[in-house]
């Protein structure tokens, strides 16, 4: 077997702090990696970054032709920016990282050792997670097991991001995927292919802030979700089951109250409790209908996932297909 070509994917917002430090981890760890591939690529994709970022990547770009960049005409989201990753990355092997340096690139060296033993998908799971609140650390690990729970027949690696090796035929694949709300870990394992893990301690990050405050958290949660499972639209049955048991009960309660507790006034806390849970219910389900119709919205428009602005060392992207001539 030829030792392999690698391509790096790494999303890039509002890094300028980060970018010196990476560029120097990323060229000690590729001279090491002389003995597992011959040739290797990085494609930096600048997800409309407002600081010095882009001017960073275009100077190292110069400054190594491997350095690739795709720079968006506005900031699409970290999601669409590994999709952009996956459409142009051509490495038999392609790594998905953030810049953050949380995604050691000494870990990678494993993650192609993995591959070469016949692996498709080589993930990486956190040990540790140093730098993070109890909250966040709390609530990822509840959010990761109840969306494992939920998706059923799908098995998304619990405490895992999306840092990990793909092998080609698994980018193919996912290139075929071109839904808007993307879950790339979630689409990984919908995919299949063999797949294995290697354990990491996730450091803290080297510099700046944070990319997804507890706004863009929730809002990824519910894409998680949302994409892959329709379980939150049966809670309306659910809520239905229990709104019927609870009004037979105050039924029942009512019929008691008048014919053996004579004289007394009773009712009105149990009519505001059924009509609170009833609005309540309603509120809901109609809130869960609303993403889902919201989303199939957004799918039928057919709009292109992402907009490049820019593109450095790069070749010609391939033409689209065409559809066949009767």
């Amino acid at each position: 077997m030829s030792r392999p070509t690698l391509s790096l994917v790494i999303p890039i917002f509002n890094e300028e702090l980060v970018i010196p430090e990476l560029d120097r981890r990323l060229r000690e760890v590729l001279e090491s990696w002389r003995t597992l591939v011959d040739d290797w690529e990085v494609l930096f994709v600048n997800d409309g970054s407002r600081d010095a970022s882009l001017e960073q990547l275009k100077a190292l770009a110069q400054s190594e032709p491997r350095y690739k960049v795709i720079s968006f005409a506005r900031n699409f989201g970290h999601q669409m920016a590994i999709t952009a990753g996956l459409d142009r990355a051509e490495g038999e092997a392609v790594v998905i990282m953030d810049a953050d340096l949380q995604d050691p690139p000494e870990v990678v060296s494993e993650m192609i050792q993995r591959w070469r033993a016949g692996y498709d998908v080589v993930y990486g799971v956190r040990r540790k997670r140093h730098g993070e609140t109890i909250f966040k650390k709390v609530t990822a690990a509840v959010y990761y097991r109840l969306l494992r729970a939920m998706l059923g027949g799908i098995s998304i690696p619990v405490d895992a991001g999306d840092f990990r090796l793909l092998g080609r035929p698994v980018v193919l694949a996912m290139r075929a995927l071109r839904e808007r709300h993307r879950f790339v870990r979630g689409m990984v394992a919908w995919v299949g292919f063999r797949q294995t893990a290697v354990l990491y301690d996730r450091p803290s990050r080297f510099a700046g802030e944070t990319k997804y405050p507890l706004r863009k958290m929730v809002r990824f949660a519910v894409d998680g979700i949302t994409s892959f499972s329709v379980v939150p639209l049966r809670f309306a049955t659910w809520l239905g089951v229990l709104s019927g048991v609870l009004a037979f009960m105050t039924a029942a309660w009512s019929v008691y109250t008048k014919f053996f507790a004579a004289g007394v006034v009773q009712g009105w806390t149990a009519i505001m409790i059924v009509v609170a849970l009833g609005f309540s219910a309603q509120l809901l389900m109609t809130g869960i209908l609303g993403e889902y119709v919201g989303r199939i919205y957004e799918e039928i428009k057919r709009r292109p996932l992402y907009i490049t602005a820019e593109e450095i060392n790069l070749s010609a992207p391939p033409a689209p297909p065409r559809a066949p001539i009767d």
